[in-house]
């Protein structure tokens, strides 16, 4: 996988894939970040940069590293209390990339994502997710309606995002005690939760909506609700 921007770089110079990161190529300003001082670094122009990643956006800086190291889904619903991002079907790697930033930022266990008609880890999502990625765990499943089932038998309760247009039965995002295990699962865009996953839920939540547009963001909704969820922990009873 080809990564590039300066923060995807560097947090897998950090993470879990610091062992499988080479052939680090910079641009000459770019080559002068202080965390690249004892790295073997290339210096080459932009325009050779942007042949290898593909894109425009990579900030001076590109290196090689290893697949993505994808988690184990199970593990995601051990320890204590944990807090897991389930999507369903997102599609949009700008979107999964921003997410799984956010959850990071929050202190998220780890994001669970499907096997089929999702977007997947790749060098796109690295650099919307600013490296995030390089420590949050990410696992995929084959079924996220059984994932859910599983997180049921582990103690969780799985909280679905539903617009309040969408007609269904839910609660204010602010009415529930995060408390215990949680796993918040968001739909995807446009078309928002499948039926089966809704109703595995065992509760819809929605953010209230004062203006015109009829919902939020995928990638906003998960912002406030995951830190809805993190200040009713720090809160306390």
């Amino acid at each position: 996988m080809i990564l590039y921007g300066r923060n995807p770089v560097r947090e897998a110079l950090r993470g879990r894939r610091a062992g499988t990161v080479r052939e680090i190529l910079a641009t000459a300003g770019a080559a002068r970040e202080p965390w690249l001082a004892k790295l073997p670094v290339r210096v080459t122009s932009a325009e050779e940069i942007e042949r290898r990643c593909g894109s425009p956006a990579h900030q001076g800086i590109c290196a090689q590293a290893g697949g993505y190291p994808y988690a184990d889904a199970e593990q995601l619903l051990a320890g204590r209390a944990p807090l897991v991002v389930a999507l369903d079907q997102i599609q949009d790697p700008q979107n999964l990339g921003s997410i799984c930033r956010t959850a990071e930022c929050a202190g998220a266990s780890g994001v669970v994502i499907p096997e089929r008609r999702a977007a997947e880890i790749t060098p796109a999502v690295c650099k919307a997710a600013a490296g995030a990625v390089e420590h949050l765990p990410v696992a995929r499943v084959r079924n996220l309606a059984d994932f859910l089932l599983l997180a049921r038998e582990a103690g969780c309760w799985s909280y679905g995002a539903s617009a309040p247009a969408e007609g269904v039965a839910s609660v204010p995002y602010d009415r529930p005690d995060y408390d215990g295990g949680v796993v918040l699962v968001l739909g995807s865009e446009g078309r928002g939760l499948r039926p089966r996953v809704a109703t595995v839920c065992d509760q819809l939540v929605s953010l209230p909506l004062r203006g015109r547009v009829e919902s939020l963001g995928v990638s906003a909704a998960a912002a406030a609700l995951l830190y809805e969820i993190l200040h009713d922990r720090e809160r306390g009873p």
